[in-house]
């Protein structure tokens, strides 16, 4: 599903990450975390090809996304949801419309666009909510409706970047509970992360980053970790 073999991406005065190798299967639920800093944000910008890797190869769903031509690119992230801890709706389109609006962009007809959205609003609770827009809803509603928008095109893998970081700690457990319902579904997440209670409740697999390096993977493991090393500063790196 997503395989890093010897990753290093440099920037102009610091490391990205470094001689990273990891391989998360279909259907994992990884937490990725580490200090700010760490390269977390890196990782992802390179599955996502935003970056480009210095060296190593990077596999996702078996293609080696190093080495695809940049036509190629908007098909990648097609087939990658993606939910942020901003939301990102589209203010003056309603719930419906910010759903539909990812279908519309994969070229999908009306037919399946008016079948499709109100399925997927129904899986995440907020069938009712269809006709609101983004500055009718709270925090937590504006996340479901993230969440449908990067799921209605079944992709493969979701990535979830600080998604409970603007929410109170009730709402961010019924999001957790949602994104879990999902997993098991048969999608793959991979989800950055701070919330350390999250991350220990949920006993999935822990992937730690610090200073461009993998210190930790553990499955069923918890957010603290030790490392046996003292790290680099790594300033502006994300």
């Amino acid at each position: 599903m997503i395989v890093f073999e010897n990753v290093t991406k440099r920037y102009s005065s610091n490391i990205g990450i470094e001689d990273v190798s990891v391989h998360i299967k279909k259907g994992d639920f990884v937490f990725l975390v580490g200090p700010s800093g760490a390269g977390k944000s890196t990782f992802i910008k390179l599955i996502l090809r935003e970056l480009e890797a210095d060296e190593g190869s990077i596999y996702v769903n078996g293609e080696d996304v190093t080495k695809i031509s940049n036509r190629k690119i908007p098909a990648l992230r097609r087939s990658i949801g993606i939910v942020f801890q901003d939301f990102r709706l589209l203010e003056k389109k309603t719930v419906f419309e910010n759903v539909a609006f990812a279908m519309e962009i994969t070229h999908a007809g009306k037919r399946s666009i008016n079948r499709n959205v109100p399925q997927v609003l129904e899986l995440m609770g907020i069938a009712d909510k269809a006709n609101k827009y983004p500055e009718e809803l709270s925090a937590g509603e504006k996340q479901r409706v993230a969440i449908a928008r990067a799921v209605i095109n079944n992709p493969s893998m979701l990535i979830a970047d600080e998604p409970t970081g603007n929410l109170d700690p009730e709402t961010a457990k019924d999001i957790m509970r949602l994104l879990d319902q999902i997993n098991r579904r048969g999608t793959t997440i991979v989800m950055v992360t701070h919330a350390k209670d999250i991350v220990d409740s949920m006993e999935k697999r822990v992937i730690a980053i610090d200073s461009g390096h993998i210190v930790r993977d553990d499955e069923g493991g918890k957010y603290g970790y030790e490392i046996d090393y003292v790290p680099a500063k790594q300033e502006g790196v994300l």
